[in-house]
């Protein structure tokens, strides 16, 4: 185990004789460990050995003994039960980076107390205990505590006397001990939205966390809705306004949802049929038109009234539209059933490929950084598997991490473009996850952007929504912008996205997920300050009218 390297060789503390620099001999190999050091008698300075942990600190740093290859290989062991009950509560909350080289290799022994009795001797627990014991920490103090950390890497690695990086697999394993439920069904819309849910059957991220999990294929959103109501399945891909809907009661009797992490941002577009090619430059000029959307309550709906009112038109008037499940979205735009669409990908840019309509306008450019779609879980399945919820939601965030890297896209697009995912032909959900495509109209384009997997859910992301939800008149009868207070809209968010949990588990995973719950976010035509919702909604009826 790591944690006996460590003991080993903070105990065999003469390998560190350079402390002293009169003790210093000749390197050769120890007689004990076999490695070369400067000295091969470690017993003869155990006496010599500081008592105290921090002053032991302190030589450690003098010398600088760790290297920044050993601060990364600790920073990849998931500690959280000890952070979280003891460093985050006292001095974690300056840098929960450095807060974790401590706590890794700690764990490896079964506890902090533990880990520094083994490595220092008894007094180390009684420094702990003081540690805990005072309500605050002086930064000499905190440094001190980090360079243990460090020390603790370092030493466990003495032994073999590499100066290679550790190995990536030399990370603890997960412990899937404690989850409640391991044979699971998540549902999905086949969409690039859901990437790292799809995924993360194929590519092994469900197994890793303990889960013997499969995906199963969704024909609309109202099933998603109605298959989570029923309990059908165990977690599912909403879209990011849904688990404010049905909590809320939208469009259904009101059942409890949580959005657990964003799946991704943007991704999405509005494609006009190609019939219609050469007369759309703006908004102003699809008035009259049938516009698809994949469900009332979607970022799809929202976004294109967004477009359609800056140009002067009332989304409930001048144009008509229509949910549209997005497997059935080209069929409809080819039999002429809608003029144009803002729907998720890869069926936007399939439109292009069957040359069924082209890409008017990606939704980055109505809000980069938009969110589209969700991992959630209704408030039962929670309920009743806390543990197995925590890892599932660690699982797609993990996941997510993996598809946000532009050097991963082109192997997942080849893995989620089978049938029994997405079953689009490969070239189509490459170019949707590169971003780099043709966009129908003679163009070729390199937006990598176009689609994005930040897993961070925002405050400032609901209350968006909320507001536009309030806008619109969407919350139902009463619930206008005359009526609709900051603190209303502030409670939905903090009820159903759970922004806090993100974080937590992204800082297991070495991630580094803002501190801030809200942002400021800047849109095509305002800017939207989510300390002041109510005011923004007015500010664009008065702009842009209702």
């Amino acid at each position: 185990m790591v944690i006996s390297a460590v003991a080993k060789s903070l105990n065999d503390w003469g390998s560190l004789s350079c402390m002293s620099p009169s003790l210093m001999l000749p390197g050769r190999p120890c007689r004990d460990c076999g490695t070369v050091h400067l000295t091969g008698d470690h017993s003869r300075f155990i006496e010599t050995m500081p008592q105290d942990p921090v002053d032991m600190v302190d030589d450690l740093v003098k010398i600088g003994v760790y290297r920044q290859n050993q601060l990364r290989a600790a920073d990849t062991v998931n500690a959280y039960e000890l952070r979280k009950a003891l460093f985050l509560k006292r001095v974690g909350r300056n840098d929960p980076k450095r807060e974790k080289l401590i706590l890794a290799l700690c764990e490896q022994a079964g506890g902090l107390e533990n880990a520094f009795a083994a490595a220092f001797g008894p007094q180390a627990g009684l420094f702990f205990a003081d540690s805990v014991r005072n309500s605050g920490a002086t930064r000499r103090e905190f440094l001190k505590n980090m360079a243990l950390g460090a020390a603790l890497v370092t030493l466990a690695s003495c032994a073999g006397g590499s100066e290679e990086p550790v190995a990536e697999d030399t990370a603890a394993p997960v412990d899937t001990s404690n989850l409640e439920k391991t044979d699971i069904q998540v549902g999905f819309i086949p969409i690039t939205c859901a990437t790292p849910i799809i995924m993360s059957e194929p590519l092994g991220f469900y197994e890793k966390y303990g889960f013997n999990a499969t995906v199963v294929k969704m024909p609309s959103w109202g099933a998603v809705r109605d298959s989570a109501i029923a309990g059908e399945l165990d977690a599912y891909h909403m879209l990011a306004p849904m688990p404010i809907a049905m909590t809320l009661g939208l469009g259904s009797a009101a059942f409890g949802v949580k959005l657990a992490s964003i799946e991704n941002v943007n991704g999405q577009a509005i494609t006009v049929a190609e019939r219609h090619k050469g007369k759309v430059d703006g908004p102003t000029d699809f008035k009259g038109f049938v516009i698809g959307v994949p469900f009332p309550y979607s970022m799809h709906n929202l976004l294109l009234r967004y477009y359609l009112a800056s140009g002067g038109l009332d989304p409930d008037v001048d144009v008509q539209i229509r949910p549209v499940p997005p497997p059935d979205s080209i069929a409809q735009l080819i039999a002429g059933d809608i003029d144009a669409m803002l729907m998720p990908d890869p069926f936007n840019q399939r439109a292009v490929y069957e040359g069924a309509g082209y890409i008017h306008m990606l939704s980055k450019e109505l809000w980069d950084g938009h969110p589209c779609c969700a991992f959630t879980a209704s408030d039962d399945w929670i309920t009743a598997n806390p543990n197995s919820f925590r890892s599932l939601n660690k699982a797609i965030i993990e996941a997510a991490a993996y598809a946000q890297d532009p050097a991963n896209r082109s192997e997942i697009a080849a893995a989620i473009s089978d049938r029994a995912f997405l079953n689009q032909p490969p070239e189509v959900v490459e170019a949707v996850l590169t971003g780099n495509f043709d966009d129908g109209q003679g163009n070729t384009l390199s937006e990598p952007n176009r689609i994005g997997f930040e897993p961070y859910p925002w405050q400032s992301f609901a209350k968006w929504i909320s507001s536009q939800l309030v806008r619109w008149e969407l919350l139902g009868e009463g619930n206008t912008a005359a009526t609709v207070s900051d603190s209303d809209i502030d409670q939905v968010g903090a009820e159903v996205f759970l922004t806090d949990l993100a974080r937590e588990l992204a800082l297991e995973l070495g991630q580094e997920p803002p501190f801030e719950t809200d942002r400021t976010e800047t849109l095509a035509f305002d800017t939207f300050d989510p300390a002041a919702s109510a005011d923004y909604v007015k500010s664009q009826i008065d702009q842009f009218g209702k």
